[in-house]
């Protein structure tokens, strides 16, 4: 058995609703109970992940259908995936990296090579990097219409090329997003990372048209929300050899060879709206 992460960069916004509304929005994103952080079940990263498989392949890797769900488990288990970094408007360099050490903290307890972790910053404070993208001046950054006094951290840059190196898509495409996170990082004090988290959306209003007179049809008028692009997410994933029996997925080795092969293009859909382009996000396995 081998464990390891599977990191998801949101090229598009991401809707992973909860299916109801206790909010003023009509459809609101899954969230944790404990934290508000935006956060994917792993049940839908699963079954996101089985979509690209078929037949005997798919049943080996993430257990049978239900009818057949007792003949044997499957050989991978996929966590809730966790925000680890959320896009927050910024006055400078468009928008910031956000997090916190809490955040950073439950990605470094299952990880042994992640950097050291820095202490919280003060109330009203926001740890960058040795060359800030962010900065309105040498003293603040303002994100959203808050503004927060820097400290310059050697931690956050290391954090930075950490995420680079092993969490960032490594496609040529991607080398601008590699090239400027680091600039871009910002660490925030858990409760403002939270409140950012949880008011920062991406909120989308809705109507279904009469097609006759092209007017708003009775009750048809809803919102969305959505994690916005350029956030990333972290879940936990276990690997098993296959128990199946007599299969040829007899180690954990190629099971994982099967699992990381299984995405040509490194993009997966996950969640809803996938007819209007919604929840397409980019996959680096670290296993």
């Amino acid at each position: 058995m081998i464990k390891g992460h599977l990191f998801m960069y949101t090229e598009s916004a991401l809707h992973a609703g909860t299916g109801a509304s206790v909010s003023a929005v009509d459809l609101p994103i899954q969230r944790e109970t404990n934290t508000q952080y935006p956060m994917v079940q792993g049940s839908g990263v699963k079954g996101a992940l089985r979509s690209h498989y078929v037949g005997d392949l798919a049943d080996e890797l993430f257990g049978p259908d239900t009818e057949k769900a007792s003949e044997h488990a499957g050989a991978i288990s996929v966590g809730d995936a966790q925000i680890v970094l959320f896009p927050v408007r910024s006055l400078m360099g468009v928008f910031a990296y956000v997090t916190c050490a809490h955040a950073l903290a439950r990605l470094a307890r299952e990880i042994d090579d992640f950097p050291a972790l820095p202490a919280e910053p003060a109330t009203g404070n926001a740890l960058v990097g040795s060359n800030p993208t962010v900065k309105v001046n040498q003293q603040h950054v303002v994100l959203d219409e808050f503004t927060f006094k820097v400290e310059h951290s050697s931690v956050v840059t290391k954090i930075a090329e950490w995420l680079v190196g092993n969490a960032l898509p490594q496609g040529d495409e991607y080398r601008y997003w590699r090239d400027t996170l680091a600039g871009r990082l910002v660490i925030l004090p858990d409760t403002d990372f939270r409140d950012f988290a949880l008011n920062s959306t991406q909120i989308s209003t809705h109507v279904r048209l009469d097609s006759a007179k092209k007017t708003v049809k009775d009750g048809a008028l809803w919102t969305t929300e959505s994690v916005p692009s350029d956030a990333l997410f972290a879940s936990s994933v276990i690997v098993r050899k296959s128990r199946k029996g007599n299969s040829t997925l007899n180690s954990v080795s190629a099971v994982s060879g099967k699992l990381t092969a299984g995405f040509e293009t490194g993009r997966i859909q996950l969640g809803g709206d996938e007819t209007t382009g919604a929840g397409v996000v980019a996959l680096r396995w670290l296993l």
